[in-house]
C-alpha cells in the first residue's frame, strides 16, 4: 500500500500531521455527535449546546456527555492515528504493531503493573495539587484552580454511577474507548526510532481520574505525564499496542469500579476516590520500589532478543543441528 506521504517524513512532522488529523477527526466526530443527539434524544442543536453547558440540568445530561466523549475521543485520537498510518503507506496492524507479542503475560504484567503504582501515584496527584506559582503568577492560579473546581463538579457529575447500567457504560466510554482510542494516537511504527520524542509525546495520560484528563493541565499535569512515560516505555519495550492498551484500560476500569464500590458504602472507612490526599508512605514508598522492580523486569523480558530456534536436517551423515533464526 502506498501513501501519499513519505515513510521517511520526520517524526516532529508525523506529529504535527497528527494533530492537524485529530483536529479533522474531532470535527468529524461534532457531526456525529449532533447527529445522534437530534435521532437519539431529539434535540435540535442549541438544545444539544445547552443541555452540554449544563449536563445536570437536564435529564438527557449524563447519556448525552457520555455519548459525546466517547465519540469525540474515538474519532479523535484513533481516527487521527488511522489517518496518519494510511497516509504513510502503511497497514493499521503493521504500523500499531511492528513486533510480535512475546508472550501474553506481557499483558497482565502490564495491568499489574498500573495497579502496583497507585499508592505512589496519590503522592505525585497531592503534591502536584498543593502547588503553588510565584507571586507574579498569582491570577494565573485563581483562575486555574476555578476551572479545576469546574472540572472537579463536571467529573462528581459523570461518575455518578448509581447503577450497574450506567457503570457497564462508563466502563465503555471512559475505560475501553480511551484505551482503543488514545494509544494509538500516541503509538505507530516510526515513533519506535525517535524514541524520546515518542515517549515524551505519550506523557499525557493519568491523573485523578479518566474523565479529568482533559482539565487538570496544570495541577494535574505532573501525575498524569508520569503514568504516560510509564506507558510510553511499555509500548517502547514492547513494539505492540496491546500491552499499552492493556495498561491504560486497567488505570481507567479500577478507578472507575472504585468510584462505583465507594458509591454504594462498601468503603465503609470513608474512602473519598476524588480526593487529593496522598496514601500513607507505609504504602506510597513499597509501591515505588515494586513499581521500578517491576518497570526493569519488563524492560529485561520485554527487550530481550528472541532466543533462536533449532533446526534439525537429515543427511547421509545422519542428523545435522543448525542455528535458525528467531521466531520473533
Amino acid at each position: 500500500m502506498k501513501g501519499f506521504l513519505p515513510r521517511t517524513l520526520h517524526p516532529g512532522l508525523q506529529i504535527m500531521m497528527l494533530l492537524v488529523l485529530m483536529v479533522a477527526g474531532a470535527c468529524v466526530g461534532y457531526a456525529i455527535i449532533f447527529g445522534l443527539a437530534q435521532a437519539v434524544f431529539g434535540l435540535s442543536l442549541p438544545e444539544v449546546q445547552k443541555v452540554m453547558l449544563y449536563p445536570a440540568s437536564y435529564p438527557q445530561g449524563w447519556s448525552l456527555l457520555m455519548m459525546a466523549q466517547g465519540v469525540l475521543l474515538f474519532t479523535a485520537c484513533a481516527g487521527g492515528a488511522l489517518a496518519l498510518a494510511w497516509s504513510l503507506g502503511y497497514s493499521w496492524a503493521e504500523y500499531f504493531n511492528p513486533r510480535r507479542l512475546g508472550a501474553g503475560w506481557w499483558l497482565l504484567a502490564a495491568a499489574v503493573l498500573i495497579l502496583v503504582i497507585v499508592p505512589f501515584m496519590s503522592s505525585l496527584i497531592a503534591w502536584n495539587a498543593g502547588a503553588h506559582f510565584p507571586g507574579s503568577l498569582h491570577d494565573f492560579e485563581v483562575w486555574a484552580r476555578a476551572s479545576e473546581d469546574r472540572a472537579q463538579v463536571l467529573t462528581k457529575f459523570l461518575t455518578r454511577l448509581n447503577s450497574t447500567g450506567r457503570l457497564l457504560v462508563a466502563v465503555l466510554v471512559i475505560a475501553v474507548v480511551p484505551a482503543v482510542g488514545e494509544e494509538p494516537g500516541v503509538s505507530g511504527r516510526d515513533s519506535e526510532k525517535p524514541g524520546a520524542l515518542a515517549v515524551a509525546a505519550r506523557g499525557r495520560v493519568g491523573g485523578r481520574g479518566p474523565v479529568q484528563r482533559h482539565s487538570h493541565a496544570v495541577f494535574g499535569f505532573v501525575p498524569r505525564f508520569v503514568l504516560g512515560l510509564v506507558l510510553g516505555y511499555l509500548y517502547l519495550w514492547s513494539g505492540n499496542i496491546l500491552v499499552s492498551m492493556a495498561a491504560h484500560f486497567t488505570q481507567n476500569a479500577f478507578r472507575l469500579l472504585v468510584v462505583y464500590l465507594s458509591q454504594r458504602g462498601l468503603f465503609g472507612w470513608g474512602f473519598d476516590p476524588d480526593a487529593t490526599d496522598a496514601l500513607p508512605w507505609t504504602l506510597a514508598v513499597p509501591s515505588a520500589l515494586l513499581s521500578a522492580g517491576l518497570l526493569y523486569f519488563l524492560y529485561q523480558r520485554m527487550t530481550a532478543p528472541a532466543a533462536p530456534t533449532a533446526m534439525l536436517t537429515l543427511s547421509h551423515h545422519g542428523v545435522d543441528v543448525r542455528r535458525g533464526e528467531p521466531l520473533a
